[in-house]
């Protein structure tokens, strides 16, 4: 491993972040690439500080390359988000794909992907949901435990971090790329797990740390966070560049209700089916808060994070012809040592979006969703910005 990549979203970059990249290193790594969400999160949120923000914790806690993962993708569930984050970092060169897990066996984790990538698994995932799985998580776990009776597989995909795991592994195999898979044991507390509940007294999770700062702001996250990222949060909060989640709710909601003017308004928002589009627009139209709005969607088959996403894809016009993939390598933010970087790469390479958004017109297709995530993100922070930011960003450049 001379090249390890890491897929993330540091909302916000914290010690178990930190702890992370150091392990890399620490195992070889001789520079360090992260393929991190852009404008909007998996949670179908915007992240609570902007990517500049963000970028420059990764760099100064050790990271060399950053690199977009751009909106649609990042809003994402678990196998679209890892197949996106797999193929930004293998056109970028990266030989080695660093990730945490509950079950930090790696043998393990790719018997899982192998399994889930073949077809008498496909067929019996249809079988599980024609007869009616309560959710797909359900039926996903009880076709892999009909293929593999006695197992350890199953159980595998009941932590979070072991299902995002074996889906990393999954796509560097459909993808066929010369990537060797890292396992880490996930470090301090579990995803989502609220402070009070965890006895890891330097880590928290990222949605902890959130909870933690709309409380105390960004004061509060001291314990949890690295020194140098703490000052970078403690200047964001006094500029006003993180995000009024209040306001972003009242914003999406707009959003909805603008496009309830239309005829079958979210018939082409990507992911619906089974009547999802008119449970959508009946939600809209009779609810006044986005919470409601989940609330009203939310049923064991219908999970409220994917609820959340596809709220988000519906205000933000993110429909089939939406890009899945990646067409292009958007570099956020580099330190001095890692460069220069390739002349040669797998996919157009730029700081520039408004240059990859002239390369072809899948790349234009992605740019300008990517535009209407950030553009939302900076009518929603604490001290509200103009549109069109994402194409004047400068690339966050670390020299010391």
């Amino acid at each position: 491993m001379k090249f390890a990549g890491i897929i993330a979203e540091y909302d916000p970059f914290h010690n178990g972040h930190a702890w992370q990249l150091a392990q890399a290193r620490a195992l070889g790594a001789q520079r360090m690439a992260v393929a991190m969400s852009c404008g909007l999160t998996q949670r179908g949120a915007l992240p609570l500080l902007p990517e500049p923000v963000r970028v420059q914790a990764a760099l100064a806690c050790g990271a060399d390359l950053v690199f977009a993962l751009p909106a649609p993708c990042a809003c994402a569930g678990a196998e679209a988000f890892a197949r996106a984050g797999v193929r930004i970092l293998a056109a970028a060169g990266c030989d080695a794909l660093v990730f945490g897990a509950e079950t930090p066996d790696t043998a393990l984790l790719q018997k899982a992907a192998r399994v889930l990538c073949s077809e008498e698994y496909r067929t019996a995932l249809r079988q599980q949901l024609a007869a009616g799985a309560r959710s797909f998580a359900a039926a996903r776990q009880a076709a892999v435990q009909t293929l593999c009776p006695g197992s350890d597989i199953a159980a595998l995909l009941d932590k979070p971090n072991n299902n995002l795991a074996v889906e990393y592994c999954k796509a560097i195999i459909e993808q066929n790329v010369e990537m060797q898979p890292i396992a880490l044991p996930r470090q301090g507390a579990d995803h989502g797990q609220a402070l009070t509940e965890s006895a890891h007294a330097a880590f928290a999770s990222a949605s902890a740390l959130r909870a933690l700062w709309a409380e105390g702001g960004a004061a509060a996250l001291a314990p949890y966070v690295p020194e140098k990222a703490l000052k970078l949060y403690k200047q964001a909060e006094y500029d006003g560049k993180y995000t009024d989640f209040a306001v972003m709710g009242h914003c999406e909601l707009a959003l909805l209700r603008a496009a309830c003017t239309e005829q079958a308004p979210f018939a082409a928002v990507r992911g619906v089916s089974e009547g999802l589009e008119h449970r959508l627009e009946n939600a809209v139209r009779e609810t006044a808060s986005l919470p409601a709005l989940l609330d009203a969607l939310t049923t064991v088959r219908y999970p409220r994070a994917r609820m959340r996403r596809l709220a988000m894809d519906a205000a933000l016009g993110y429909t089939a012809q939406t890009p899945a993939l990646p067409p292009y390598l958007h570099l956020l933010g580099a330190r001095k040592e890692a460069l220069p970087l390739p002349r040669e790469t797998a996919l157009p390479l730029s700081h520039s979006l408004a240059r990859l958004s002239r390369e072809n017109e899948t790349c234009a297709q992605m740019a300008a969703a990517q535009s209407r995530a950030s553009d939302l993100g900076a009518l929603c922070r604490a001290k509200p910005e103009p549109m069109g930011g994402i194409y004047r960003q400068k690339i966050i450049f670390l020299t010391n």
